[in-house]
């Protein structure tokens, strides 16, 4: 036995030191040049904390228990948006979700905001190019009347010829003073041009002249086209569990009719647009042009979309330590701000660049982003930046997620899209896995800086004079 514990006494020490031998580099260097442990990816959500369902008329339900508060989140989606309205109609479907909080059930409006305010909750109609959402929260002592607050809304909006009348004044009157915001002015007119007659060529807000044609018995054939209980999910957060909420969910929504799903709007153009083209919207009265250009990008489903974003996080998506700031307002003093990235939807959105600086300056900043588009190609991220990019996005990803209501509305989002449920738990991994190969591909596929749709806010007799020999120009008022 003691020669026995000697021996291994022995091996031990002589491990110790071959141990201690290997490590010592390492070691001796200070803490902040030693590689990292390994990353242990903990789930974001702990085992059985998030549990699904389905109710017979095919409404998915979604409970994510978290009993750290008194409080709940509830809500419905339907995988249906702004995306299946024509420009014509363009302000339907947020027409729609405007009118859908503005009375519902025996409630009208004003009733509708004295039962919410009544238990100190709050409620939300909103939505996208691809869904539509009504969330109500609140203390969760509360779940019933919130559920009951939240069936309304979803199966018996009251659409009243009033509260339209309303809506879309105020609608036009929102519409008149964003004339007045360079940004918006911007992203209207990138649209217009990208997209043309297709649903993303008109604001999803709308415009004046197809607000103006909207009523209440538009929106109420809008919400019953799209609010269908086999293309909706019912989700729920906070102090709640499945075993308790699937009978209550059956309850406000298991008599909900199956309904035919509409498909999505149609895809935009592949490639958009074919040449470069330069639209000035005349604001002589500004001392600073806004300054954004554009092409296709991703759609929310590429597969591609983890390295292409990585690609974007050095290109100008990271903040300060992006290629686009350190060449714009690092180096060169032109701007407080650059910005990049990909409108990600069903189906392929915008790659965009975003910045803004002093009217004498635009050609200079013009000159200097479509050189970094054009270096990015020819010298793609270095191993270095892919680690920056890798880290940036990893502390950001568990920032995103950091309240029960974030990672619900992540898991619906998934489905919304159809994703692998494990996505979320995968992402870390699979953004981990991106070589620089990858990123350097994805810079030579999906950046186009000489046919990009270039849109200056701004005098237009001095951006005209600045921009000669980039493209053909065209010049619009507000």
């Amino acid at each position: 036995m003691s020669g026995a514990l000697g021996t291994n006494s022995c091996r031990v020490a002589v491990m110790a030191l071959v141990l201690l031998a290997s490590g010592c580099a390492s070691l001796s260097k200070p803490a902040w040049d030693r590689p990292p442990p390994p990353a242990l990816d903990a789930p974001v959500v702990q085992p059985g904390a998030l549990e699904r369902a389905k109710l017979d008329n095919g409404m998915e339900v979604l409970v994510l228990e978290d009993r750290r508060l008194p409080r709940i989140v509830l809500g419905v989606v339907v995988r249906r948006g702004g995306d299946l309205v024509a420009p014509e109609r363009a302000g339907l479907a947020a027409f729609t979700t405007e009118l859908m909080k503005r009375g519902a059930g025996e409630r009208d409006a004003l009733a509708l905001s004295q039962a919410t305010d009544e238990i100190g909750a709050s409620l939300s109609v909103g939505g996208d190019w691809d869904s539509t959402t009504v969330t109500v929260s609140g203390l969760s002592r509360d779940r019933d009347r919130l559920l009951e607050i939240l069936a309304d809304v979803v199966l018996r909006p009251r659409f009243e010829a009033r509260e339209a009348v309303r809506a879309r004044d105020q609608m036009l009157a929102s519409l008149e003073r964003a004339k007045d915001d360079p940004a918006t002015l911007s992203r209207w007119h990138l649209a217009r041009t990208l997209y043309k007659d297709h649903p993303y060529g008109a604001p999803r807000g709308g415009t004046a002249e197809s607000v103006a044609r909207l009523d209440a018995s538009q929106a109420r054939a809008f919400h019953r086209s799209i609010f269908v209980p086999n293309d909706a999910i019912f989700f729920a957060a906070g102090d709640a569990d499945m075993k308790s909420l699937l009978p209550a969910a059956g309850k406000a929504f298991g008599a909900w009719k199956r309904g035919e799903v509409v498909p999505p709007g149609p895809a935009p153009p592949q490639r958009v647009p074919d040449a470069r083209r330069i639209v000035i919207v005349d604001r002589p009265d500004l001392a600073q042009a806004r300054i954004a250009l554009a092409h296709e990008g991703l759609a929310r489903t590429d597969p591609d979309r983890i390295p292409a974003s990585l690609m974007n996080t050095v290109l100008g998506g990271g903040g300060f330590s992006s290629r686009l700031t350190e060449t714009l307002r690092t180096e060169g003093g032109l701007t407080y701000g650059v910005w990049s990235g990909f409108g990600l939807r069903r189906h392929a959105g915008p790659f965009l660049v975003i910045t803004f600086t002093r009217v004498p300056e635009v050609r200079r900043v013009l000159d200097l982003t479509l050189s970094d588009l054009e270096r990015m190609r020819d010298e793609p991220p270095t191993a270095a930046e892919l680690r920056n990019a890798k880290a940036l996005r990893v502390g950001g990803f568990a920032l995103g997620l950091e309240t029960s209501t974030a990672v619900v509305s992540s898991e619906v989002d998934l489905d919304v899209y159809g994703l692998p449920e494990d996505s979320l738990d995968t992402y870390r991994g699979r953004l981990r896995a991106v070589e620089t190969a990858d990123t350097a591909r994805m810079a030579r596929e999906l950046l186009h800086p000489e046919r990009m749709v270039i849109v200056l806010v701004g005098p237009a007799e001095a951006l005209s004079a600045q921009v000669e020999g980039l493209g053909p120009v065209e010049i619009v008022q507000p």
